[in-house]
């Protein structure tokens, strides 16, 4: 029998939701706002000697970040995961012999189920994968916000640069799962609920990656993610879809209007079950072809399908559901 949560519990859940939201929207902002204004304080010199280690420590989230269990097993992301709530699903084993990259799919507004399963600890993944080390890649521009990226990278989150990924795919051992949210951007104006829509078609880059460091590639889809918000959704061509595509070419994210539950704030609390598909086999190229680069492609593309209508019932849609790849 479920036991049922005590409104103790549920404040802890609802307070998780909305750090991890205020994380999101807000805190990258706060800490470069805090930043500045200290320096026109007489706590000058805090900023002024935080610029100094900064300019030191520039290239770090290029050189596989500063990355610390403590951070990646708090507590608050246990009442995160609790929340939704949010399920992590093995389908293959995964092995702690080679390197793998997974892309997860859909990147929906917040991307809450690919955060809490693959940059912390509370999904229970090291468990499922033993000897498998996760790490998420996010918006290289992020790793510029002066505190913000310390608090990232502590986190074990990473740059998603070429330079990034390319350090950590040669230099920091086997047995590494590197996710990367393949639709970025582009793919979170397409999150409403009841649409299952990821932008990949074009988005070949991780691909040619995996190839040059033999690297094995796996596909996850987290169903609920699209859930979690009501987006407002303009049409291609609008002033409002201009403006998001403005934005997103100018600093690499796009503002989306939405509106979630308790005041429009919080996020639904819609399960989210994020399914780890098997592994596709990529031989190592040093300098794959287009051709080559397309035949992976292609595969990736059928395997994220597959993987899709295998689970989509199970994890709360109905079989008339369909993927569409754009």
């Amino acid at each position: 029998m479920k036991q049922e949560k005590t409104q103790w519990k549920l404040f802890l859940e609802a307070f998780s939701a909305a750090q991890s939201e205020f994380t999101f929207v807000l805190l990258g902002v706060t800490c470069l706002t805090l930043v500045v204004s200290l320096m026109f304080t007489s706590l000058w010199p805090l900023s002024a000697l935080y610029f100094v280690w900064l300019v030191k420590d520039w290239h770090t989230p290029e050189r596989g970040g500063r990355r610390t269990e403590f951070v990646r097993n708090w507590r608050i992301w246990g009442h995160l995961r609790d929340y939704f709530p949010i399920k992590l699903v093995k389908t293959a084993e995964l092995d702690p012999k080679k390197n793998y990259i997974l892309g997860i799919h859909p990147h929906g507004i917040m991307c809450a189920g690919g955060y809490t399963c693959f940059s912390t600890e509370s999904c229970g993944f090291a468990e499922a994968f033993p000897g498998m080390r996760s790490s998420l890649a996010v918006l290289a521009g992020l790793f510029r916000i002066p505190l913000f990226r310390e608090y990232l990278m502590s986190a074990g989150l990473l740059s998603v640069s070429r330079a990034s990924l390319t350090h950590v795919l040669s230099k920091s051992g086997k047995g590494i799962a590197l996710s990367i949210v393949i639709g970025g951007a582009e793919e979170s104006l397409s999150s409403s609920p009841g649409v299952n829509t990821v932008v990949m078609r074009r988005r070949k880059g991780f691909v040619r990656m995996a190839l040059e460091h033999g690297a094995d590639l796996v596909p996850v889809y987290s169903f609920g993610e699209n859930e979690l918000f009501r987006q407002v959704i303009f049409s291609e061509g609008s002033l409002g879809r201009r403006l998001q595509d403005l934005f997103k070419r100018l600093i690499g994210f796009a503002p989306c209007l939405f509106l979630g539950d308790r005041f429009g704030l919080l996020p639904y609390r819609t399960p989210i079950t994020s399914v780890v598909g098997a592994p596709i086999a990529v031989p190592k190229l040093l300098v794959p072809t287009e051709e080559e680069v397309d035949h992976y492609h292609n595969l990736y593309m059928e395997s994220l399908s597959k993987l899709f209508h295998e689970h989509k019932v199970s994890c709360g849609l109905s079989e008339s559901h369909e993927l569409q790849i754009i």
